[in-house]
C-alpha cells in the first residue's frame, strides 16, 4: 500500500486535469451513499464533526472494469485556529473495488482542497460568464489560494481579490498567489468588491451571510464552498432569490447546506428551482448560463464521488498508470 503525502498529491494533479478528471466521474456516476456526520463533543465545551465519506466504483452500470472503492476520514475542529492547525483535517483510503486490498493512503487534507477546488471550477464552466476575469475569493483558510487558482484554470482571471475579516490573513494569501505568478491582492471592503465581481467564490464557517444578492451585478457567478452544515450561511435570501440556482448533488445539498435548506424551509427556495446539480450538467440534461446578465448560484457540500475520483487519479498518477 502506497503512502501519499501532501506534496505528493500536487505533484500528481494539474487543476485543468483535475476539472475534465470530476466532469467525467459525474457524467459515469458512482455510489455514494449520503456521508455520515458525527458530532464530537469535548471537555472543554468544543466540539469537532467527524465525516466519513464512502464511495465506490458502479460497478453495475459498466463505468469501469477496474474499479475502487474509497472512503474519506475527515475531522473539522473549528477552534484549531486558535492553536496554529487548520480546521480540516483528514485522511483518504483507497481500495481495490474487487478484492479490497488497500491500496493508497493519501493526505485527505490535500486531496479535499483539490477535489473541492477543482468541482467548484467544473461549475463555473458551466455557469460562470466566458469572458469572466475578476474574481473574488471570500475567505483566507487553505482552500481560498486553490479556489483562484482552480477558477483562473476554466475563465481567463485577470484580477483575484482575497477578503478575509482579519485583513493580513488575505494578504498572506495574496502574497503567495502573486509568487505564484496571479495577479492578487488584498480586498478592503466586502460590500464594494461584491458590487465588482464576475465571480465570488466564497469558503468560510459563517453562520451570518456574507454574501448579499442586492449587491451583486448582471452576470455574477456566485460559488458557496464553505458552510456543509443546516446552520451555516454564506449567502442571504436575496442572493437566492436573484439567481438561478446550482447544487453539486441534490441529496447532499437539500439535507447539508444551510444556505439551501434554509431558503427551502423559509419558502425562498421552491424545490423545482434548483435548475440542476454537476451530474445533470455533465451529462448534458440541463443547462447552465443561459445569458450573460443572469446571476447564477452553486452551492457545494462535498460529494464523496469527488475524492473517488481525484484518489483514483491520484493513485494512478503515483504508480504510472
Amino acid at each position: 500500500m502506497l503512502t501519499i503525502s501532501a506534496a505528493e498529491v500536487d505533484r500528481a494533479l494539474t487543476f485543468p486535469g483535475l476539472v475534465e478528471t470530476l466532469r467525467a466521474a459525474f457524467r459515469d456516476g458512482a455510489v455514494q451513499p449520503v456521508r455520515h456526520h458525527h458530532t464530537v463533543e469535548r471537555p472543554d465545551g468544543a466540539a469537532s464533526t467527524l465525516l466519513l465519506m464512502p464511495a465506490w466504483t458502479d460497478f453495475n452500470a459498466g463505468t469501469s472494469a477496474d474499479g475502487h472503492i474509497g472512503v474519506k476520514i475527515v475531522t473539522v475542529s473549528p477552534d484549531n485556529n486558535a492553536v496554529g492547525k487548520p480546521a480540516v483535517m483528514g485522511l483518504y483510503l483507497l481500495l481495490d473495488g474487487a478484492t479490497g486490498e488497500p491500496q493508497a493512503l493519501i493526505d485527505g487534507q490535500r486531496l479535499t482542497q483539490w477535489r473541492t477546488a477543482c468541482a467548484s471550477a467544473l461549475a463555473a464552466s458551466y455557469l460562470a460568464r466566458e469572458d469572466a476575469s475578476r474574481l473574488l475569493v471570500v475567505g483566507a483558510g487553505a482552500l481560498s489560494p486553490f479556489l483562484a487558482k482552480a477558477h483562473s484554470a476554466v475563465r481567463p482571471i485577470k484580477n483575484i481579490r482575497i477578503w478575509n475579516r482579519t485583513p493580513a490573513n488575505a494578504e498572506k494569501v495574496a502574497a503567495k498567489l502573486r509568487a505564484e505568478g496571479f495577479a492578487a491582492d488584498a480586498a478592503g471592503d466586502l460590500d464594494v468588491e461584491l458590487g465588482q465581481a464576475d465571480i465570488v467564490s466564497s469558503a468560510t464557517i459563517t453562520t451570518a451571510p456574507l454574501i448579499k444578492g442586492v449587491l451583486l451585478k448582471p452576470g455574477t457567478h456566485v460559488d458557496l464552498v464553505g458552510g456543509f452544515t443546516p446552520a451555516m450561511r454564506e449567502s442571504d435570501d436575496d442572493a437566492i432569490a436573484r439567481a438561478r440556482v446550482y447544487v453539486d448533488t441534490r441529496a447532499g445539498a437539500t439535507k447539508e447546506a444551510g444556505d439551501i435548506v434554509q431558503p427551502l424551509a423559509s419558502g425562498v427556495l421552491k424545490p423545482q428551482a434548483i435548475v440542476a446539480d454537476l451530474y445533470e450538467l455533465a451529462r448534458g440534461q440541463k443547462k447552465g448560463r443561459q445569458g450573460n446578465d443572469e446571476i447564477t448560484l452553486f452551492k457545494s457540500v462535498g460529494a464523496a464521488l469527488e475524492d473517488l475520483a481525484a484518489g483514483i487519479a491520484v493513485y494512478r498518477a503515483s504508480v504510472g498508470q
